[in-house]
């Protein structure tokens, strides 16, 4: 049976690896939008269809940006929970 620790992390891998996979998404998204609003800038009908799909890219990117913020934090709890600092460990000597 796993640990409470075990499942702890298991479950914060998924949602690291799940966050990434949306920052992923929503930054193609971004990408996608903003050629459209550059498209759309260089016709001649610019007016309320650029406004609306800037501000469409503006939240895009935000989502984007908290996606990635949360998957940063989610892979670094689990790091750190885990133990991969980077270092070796220590041996312990048993006595």
């Amino acid at each position: 049976m796993a640990t409470r620790t075990e499942r702890f992390m298991r479950a914060a891998v998924r949602a690291a690896q799940q966050a990434r996979q949306w920052a992923r998404t929503t930054a193609r998204e971004a990408d996608r939008l903003l050629q459209e609003a550059r498209k759309q800038a260089s016709s001649e009908d610019r007016g309320p269809r650029l406004k609306r799909t800037l501000l469409k890219t503006e939240r895009v990117l935000k989502v984007a940006g908290r996606a990635a913020l949360i998957a940063a934090v989610a892979a670094g709890l689990a790091a750190t929970r885990v133990g991969h600092s980077g270092r070796k460990p220590v041996p312990r000597v048993g006595r």
